[in-house]
């Protein structure tokens, strides 16, 4: 009988100031993104998605690392970074935003902050952009500086996400908009807090400005937020696909631009300030894309989780793109997945053959996200 891979801690990979706490309220499994640790497994993925569309789940993602930026070029710095239009960008709002090479291709997908007029953070997907950023930043000639702070996020999501916040905060926090944030204090903890989340529920990010102050800040918020049906767990794949949120290098890499992903609305050619990658987006929206990011439904028996690898897709014989994210959605009783195939394969309602780790299947193209498209759970 094959023996369960164990999971190794080591000193080379990172631990959040939430890591004892996660495993003290029942963190079984670990992975690893930005080189820290992350909890991937609380005991029952779909109980864990069961309690953030229904209640709310306290999630550890101190590995959405920050890069901040600062200095008197930091706004003019922060455009060259990134192909969405920064010019109309408030203090206190966040942004979703591409980060670009210079061929175009997706190099991450943070969130961007605006804490002042000059000083920003980019808080991470799963990819080393302090090192792009510093590297850009010594040719650039502006005044800037660039460095990792000691600020480590929490999410608190789900519907009951608002009654808990208040609970901790007061009523004030229920006027904060969907996509601002608020710097704050909890019993002397200097946090952040802003409306954005990896779940398109209701929810919010805790920003901890003091590693020390993490095992703290857990217990406080769960003592809080207990009593109102708060769980631990962790980022939900079975919520982010049915919304169609990207996983870095699953569903994007620097191979894959904008366009393909169906994100034009966050690329902005028109602007007259320059970015990384402004001509290259120019020539492939002139020429159009070979392929495109869309939805399929699996016609089979219920998937027992995640996908592990990319599953070829085929029609008619002809392999015409890969499976980069796929799960058993409980709520749509359907297996959905995240595709990335040649355009002339893409149509709604395309029949496909996708091979599994186990066996050929058939599937069908359908609409993305799979769930609440228009985010008004999100808004509300």
């Amino acid at each position: 009988m094959t023996q369960p891979h164990e999971f190794g801690f080591g000193t080379q990979i990172r631990k959040s100031p939430y890591f004892d706490a996660t495993v003290r309220w029942g963190a079984k499994q670990f992975s690893v993104y930005n080189h820290m640790y992350i909890p991937r497994d609380f005991g029952d993925p779909e109980q864990n998605f069961w309690n953030l569309v229904n209640d709310a789940i306290l999630c550890d993602v101190a590995v959405e690392r920050q890069v901040e930026v600062t200095g008197p070029d930091a706004a003019e710095f922060m455009q060259m970074l990134t192909c969405r239009d920064l010019s109309t960008m408030s203090i206190g709002q966040c942004k979703y935003i591409l980060i670009t090479n210079q061929a175009g291709g997706l190099l991450n997908d943070p969130v961007l902050l605006r804490l002042g007029a000059n000083h920003f953070w980019i808080s991470l997907a799963d990819s080393d952009i302090l090192l792009w950023a510093q590297g850009v930043a010594v040719h650039s000639g502006m005044d800037v500086t660039l460095h990792e702070p000691d600020v480590s996020p929490l999410q608190l999501q789900g519907p009951k996400s608002g009654d808990i916040m208040k609970a901790l905060f007061g009523q004030g926090i229920g006027d904060l908009k969907y996509y601002w944030l608020r710097e704050l204090e909890l019993d002397g903890i200097p946090l952040v807090v802003s409306r954005t989340g990896w779940s398109t529920e209701l929810g919010y990010e805790i920003y901890l400005q003091d590693g020390a102050r993490g095992d703290e800040l857990w217990e406080k918020i769960m003592a809080v937020g207990g009593p109102l049906g708060l769980k631990p767990g962790h980022t939900s794949s079975i919520r982010r696909i049915e919304s169609g949120i990207l996983s870095y290098y699953a569903d994007a890499d620097s191979d894959t631009n904008p366009f393909e992903l169906g994100l034009d609305r966050l690329v902005n050619l028109d602007m007259e300030a320059d970015f990384i990658g402004k001509a290259a987006l120019q020539r492939i929206q002139h020429e159009g894309v070979s392929r495109r990011q869309v939805g399929l439904v699996l016609d089979t028996e219920p998937l027992t989780g995640p996908n592990t690898s990319f599953w070829s897709i085929a029609r008619n014989g002809t392999t015409v793109g890969k499976v980069t994210s796929a799960v058993y959605s409980p709520r749509l009783e359907q297996n959905i997945a995240l595709a990335m195939i040649a355009v002339e394969a893409s149509e709604l309602g395309t029949a496909l053959q996708v091979t599994t780790s186990t066996r050929t299947v058939c599937a069908t193209v359908v609409e993305r996200p799979f769930f609440d498209p228009k985010k008004s759970i999100a808004t509300a």
